[in-house]
């Protein structure tokens, strides 16, 4: 079956730079760096910003990041910047955010409106019986910038709770990589729970926070807001990446663990052309296709339960030393290592 609807590629000019780009340029001009050294290899100027009208790829939008790192060469950089995203002032889409019902609904709004919100990582949320997860992937090829972007979508999640609830509320903060050298920029902008070597990076809460009314809610002027922002996305003329679609098209076949030709054949395109595609944005299909299991296998882990040959099976994994030398490929870790994590 074909993949319904388009979706955008990492050099594809549809973030206006107005928008978050321009509030990592307002960050990096607060700390007196200079706009032509922060916009350089951009191809920008900031009278584009200015403007109003400019809009620019993922890669343009990374490589200021890039610079922006660089430049400001400070641990916070990242945590600051994701302060200032959300809810934000992008018009309409904001709007959806400030006047969410709940938070559940409020997430929704971020997920929907992820291209306009969101457009380098892509948010996903996960319900069990218990809790609520938001995890992120990689919308497009972020590379060497991935952490600091997850960073900033952390904070920007937890600062906008903050702001329409009126109060902190009791997240979990899980990161796939290693405790880094500037712990105490996430307890200060995050809070002091925080897990590390997590295998995947998510926000969790329970799931009693979801549905409590937000003080600033207004209903008519939410739907007003819901109905322009679905104008601007239909304007855009996609919803999400390409990675993005990718991620949900293997998670609804992975237990079928369908090959690349089957991939290229859903996505109307070559097999050559989708790997090409795929190597623009620095990754393969194998690799594509062992995270989306990875994550698969988090989940039966963790939130389910399963033992190892319960996970095996629903993999579809008829050999169990097989089973285990994938999963050690996926986590650098054996199953029993990762239920001994997860208990501990």
């Amino acid at each position: 079956m074909a993949i319904k609807g388009s979706w955008y590629e990492c050099d594809s000019r549809f973030i206006p730079a107005h928008y978050q780009p321009a509030a990592l340029i307002d960050l990096a001009l607060s700390r007196d760096i200079d706009s032509h050294r922060l916009l350089r290899g951009t191809g920008l100027f900031y009278e584009d910003i200015l403007a109003g009208e400019q809009r620019i790829s993922a890669q343009q939008f990374l490589t200021l990041i890039g610079n922006a790192r660089r430049l400001l060469d400070a641990d916070d950089t990242s945590f600051l910047f994701g302060q200032r995203l959300l809810p934000g002032h992008y018009g309409a889409s904001s709007h959806t955010l400030l006047h969410a019902e709940h938070l559940q609904d409020a997430l929704g709004q971020l997920i929907r409106h992820r291209a306009l919100l969101s457009p380098l990582l892509s948010p996903r949320l996960l319900l069990d019986e218990q809790d609520a997860w938001l995890y992120w992937v990689d919308a497009c090829g972020a590379g060497e910038q991935y952490r600091f972007l997850l960073e900033a979508s952390m904070a920007a999640v937890a600062g906008m709770c903050r702001r329409l609830s009126g109060e902190r509320l009791p997240w979990r903060f899980h990161f796939a990589h290693g405790q880094p050298r500037y712990i105490e920029q996430y307890w200060v902008h995050l809070g002091e729970e925080v897990l590390f070597d997590r295998q995947i990076d998510a926000l969790q809460i329970p799931r009693v926070w979801l549905t409590r009314p937000l003080p600033e809610a207004s209903l008519t002027a939410g739907r007003v807001a819901r109905q322009e922002s679905t104008r601007l996305l239909e304007a855009l003329g996609a919803r999400a990446s390409l990675l993005d679609r990718l991620y949900s098209w293997l998670l609804e076949r992975v237990r079928e663990a369908p090959v690349l030709e089957q991939a290229a054949e859903a996505f109307e395109m070559s097999p050559a052309t989708l790997k090409r595609k795929l190597q623009k944005h620095g990754t393969h299909y194998q690799e594509q296709r062992d995270l989306v299991r990875k994550h698969v296998a988090l989940y039966l882990y963790r939130i389910k339960g399963y033992s190892n040959e319960e996970v095996a099976a629903y993999l579809h994994f008829h050999d169990a030393t097989n089973f285990r030398r994938s999963f050690k490929r996926w986590t650098g870790l054996s199953p029993s290592a990762l239920r001994q994590l997860f208990g501990a």
